[in-house]
């Protein structure tokens, strides 16, 4: 009997929420009311937001509102890329203080420097299914007539979508498995989704052409959202470098540092890297990517694979400082998923990254922005002031 009351009191709290699931405003309304006598949390700057509720369907269930975050504003960047050329000025969404300072000073000094030079390299996407068959003369015969399938494979995937296309295969043999990364461009579109649905079709028309006994849709080899080594080499979204040279006299009047310093940083930093059994090498690309992320609509659990990267800095012939980053996992897009959502889309326009066309330039943007930060945290750590810093502006104090 007691068990039964237990279960009819789930089924209670449970039920309100299954059935209604309308993303108009009273509907919304109502769940946070819901929330309120089940909880006896007000929600009221929950309830307390501007975007259409209506435009929330397709990335988000059960809503009750949005989530306010702060947003600052930094610059001057200046930016000579094949995509991103002139001044801009970066929207950080964060609750760490000291984080849009940081950003800013960097950017500051990278514009009195001349600016940072921006190139993308790769743009694509991929999804690695793996197939598996009874022992490996199977499997490594199945290897051998994939290339001569993939004619038939890419018009099955391409079926799915007027955006994708399925660029090449690059099959992976471990024992009597097969794991074929099905690599994509998917425009200005993050496009996992997509890719997915065309790389399951494919899959099942493969299955009826080949000995598998079976597929996974992933295998982990794609790193989708978790940070790996095979990243490095690109084709996991946009590969893109970022450098400029500073001289002596520009790092010592806006960073308190020196070439030699920065070199030294490095040295030492390497090595605690490889101790640590890093995947990489930076100074706090998730900081910024994070922000970036945030603020402009992105998928922020693609963090993990976008921060895995390198950042260089090297003394010149002519005693400058060359710094550079290379983000070999850059997954940014300017449509689809919360690019069109309210505040999301003012702050791509701020950077005139909306829409068709735009996503190479938001990469460019978004590397150079990191670099600025990799200057300014390494700075911060070779002159002292790093604690000092966060003291000033990323102390939370209560007033009086």
């Amino acid at each position: 009997m007691a068990a039964t009351s237990a279960i009819e009191g789930i089924a209670k709290i449970l039920v309100p929420r299954m059935v209604n699931q309308g993303y108009d405003v009273n509907s919304v309304a109502a769940r946070r009311t819901w929330l309120k006598l089940q909880t006896g949390c007000n929600l009221e700057h929950v309830g307390a937001y501007s975007l259409s509720s209506e435009a929330m369907r397709g990335n988000v269930e059960n809503p009750i509102g949005a989530a306010q975050v702060p947003l600052g504003i930094a610059g001057p960047l200046l930016i000579s890329g094949l995509h991103a050329r002139g001044i801009f000025y970066v929207p950080l969404a964060t609750t760490e203080g000291a984080l849009v300072r940081s950003y800013e000073r960097g950017m500051v000094t990278l514009t009195r420097a001349g600016g940072v030079s921006v190139r993308m390299h790769l743009d694509q996407n991929c999804v690695a299914p793996v197939f598996f068959f009874d022992d490996v003369a199977t499997a490594h015969e199945f290897l051998l007539q994939l290339p001569n399938e993939f004619e038939a494979i890419r018009r099955e995937a391409e079926a799915t979508t007027s955006h994708g296309r399925l660029l090449r295969l690059e099959p992976h043999i471990v024992g009597r498995d097969v794991m074929v990364s099905f690599q994509y461009h998917t425009g200005d579109a993050h496009g996992m989704n997509m890719i997915v649905n065309a790389t399951d079709r494919a899959c099942k028309w493969l299955m009826k052409h080949c000995p598998a006994r079976g597929f996974y849709i992933f295998s982990g080899m794609e790193s989708e959202k978790r940070a790996g080594g095979g990243l490095f080499t690109g084709g996991k979204g946009k590969k893109v470098t970022a450098g400029a040279s500073l001289s002596d006299a520009i790092l010592k009047s806006y960073l308190h540092a020196t070439p030699a310093q920065f070199v030294r940083l490095w040295q030492r930093t390497v090595i605690g890297h490889l101790q640590g059994n890093v995947t990489g090498y930076n100074g706090h690309f998730a900081n910024g990517l994070a922000a970036v992320f945030i603020a402009c609509g992105q998928d922020v659990g693609n963090l993990a694979n976008c921060a895995v990267g390198i950042t260089n800095f090297e003394m010149t012939n002519t005693g400058d400082l060359y710094a550079s980053v290379t983000l070999p996992s850059l997954t940014v897009a300017t449509v689809g998923g919360g690019t069109g959502l309210g505040t999301s889309r003012e702050c791509l326009q701020l950077l005139g990254c909306v829409g068709t066309g735009a996503a190479p330039k938001f990469a460019e943007i978004v590397a150079a922005t990191l670099l600025a930060g990799e200057l300014s945290i390494g700075a911060a750590i070779v002159s002292g002031e790093f604690v000092a810093a966060h003291e000033a502006y990323g102390r939370n104090r209560p007033c009086g």
